[in-house]
């Protein structure tokens, strides 16, 4: 293991495609015995908004590699400081299990949303009381208020975004590169969030070839709620705390801004398309918790983009602003702070905008 932790780029380089080889081979066995798993009068099948219906079983490939990979740095934790006496790990691998049952339940019986926001809110409490929690802001309360609100909302923004082939999983992708692209800069690669971010990460380019426009399968609640639940944990380690990682030459300066513009980057798509169907569905007199084709997505299909080409759009958009965040907290300058706040604006008028600019 010491070879390893002197050749870091080389051991994210061979988990991932340990990962990414698993995930290739259990969504093909999912996809091949999809039409015998269900149940009652509810078969694990999704209508997505083209009317097709698909398999949502990749979610599952998500957790299976997820556990798959703690229990191996459970076994080598001789680099890992990973194990049950690890308070926060506990938290973390407890509301993953939480949202991955509780988005296997919702694909097969179509449970009740108070059922799932109760869900939400228990893993937002455990993660909180196990210390992943928002610490930018002098009041505990605060603290408390906004990890919660961060917690429950960004479950319900990705899975919201799961609106169209590949998107949340291009999505998905780019902020977990982020994650180990900035753990490796730092010289920290081998924590846990940062292991389980590689697994994770390399389920998800397995599941792509999968999911890639014309979908063969969709992830499902079950992956939605999973990675819903993940991307809060490294968005509260690495984006609402990264005043923590900039450094002693800005610590002095508002960690509560720097905490709101490198979390508006990173999670620029999932936090713009959410903001804008809420926006347009309450102007509009409907319930913004109602589903429907009028997501961002889907308003630039209506433009005359390809289903692919939105995905790619997506990625590229993604990709630049979780580059901008790298950026801010690997090199903080107020250029860069003003360059990301310009950059997640321009992206949100724009998208916006174009949801109620009708086509001619």
């Amino acid at each position: 293991m010491n070879y390893f932790q002197n050749n870091t780029l080389l051991f994210v380089i061979l988990a991932l495609t340990i990962a990414f080889v698993f995930s290739f081979l259990i969504n093909l066995i999912l996809l091949k015995f999809s039409q015998n798993l269900g149940s009652r009068n509810n078969p694990v099948k999704e209508i997505r908004w083209n009317a097709t219906s698909k398999p949502s079983v990749g979610g599952i490939s998500f957790f299976v590699i997820f556990l798959i990979t703690f229990i191996i740095l459970n076994i080598i934790n001789n680099i890992v400081p990973l194990h049950f006496s690890n308070l926060k790990i506990v938290g973390v691998l407890t509301v993953c299990t939480m949202a991955f049952l509780m988005g296997l339940a919702d694909d097969a019986y179509n449970t009740k949303p108070l059922l799932k926001f109760i869900v939400q809110l228990v893993c937002g409490l455990i993660l909180y009381f196990t210390n992943t929690k928002i610490s930018i802001f002098s009041s505990e309360a605060l603290n408390f208020s906004f990890t919660l609100f961060w917690i429950i909302g960004l479950m319900n923004s990705i899975n919201m975004l799961d609106n169209m082939d590949a998107i949340t999983t291009t999505v998905s992708i780019v902020i977990l590169f982020f994650v180990i692209a900035l753990n490796l800069q730092l010289n920290s690669i081998f924590n846990a969030v940062s292991i389980l971010s590689i697994g994770t990460l390399g389920a998800l380019l397995g599941f792509l070839i999968y999911n890639w426009h014309p979908a063969k399968m969709f992830m499902g609640d079950t992956g939605s709620q999973f990675l819903g639940v993940f991307l809060a944990v490294i968005g509260i380690d690495y984006c609402w705390n990264s005043v923590a990682l900039v450094g002693n030459s800005v610590v002095s300066f508002n960690g509560v801004i720097i905490g709101f513009v490198v979390t508006a980057a990173v999670f620029i798509l999932p936090l713009v398309d959410t903001a804008t169907v809420f926006i347009n569905r309450i102007k509009s007199g409907r319930s913004p918790f109602i589903g429907g084709k009028d997501h961002t997505t889907h308003h630039l299909f209506f433009k005359g983009i390809t289903e692919k080409r939105i995905a790619i759009l997506f990625f590229a958009l993604q990709f630049i602003g979780v580059g901008l965040a790298f950026k801010l907290i690997t090199n903080y300058s107020i250029f860069m702070l003003i360059s990301t706040i310009t950059y997640c604006c321009l992206v949100f008028v724009t998208l916006y905008l174009n949801t109620v600019i009708k086509r001619k």
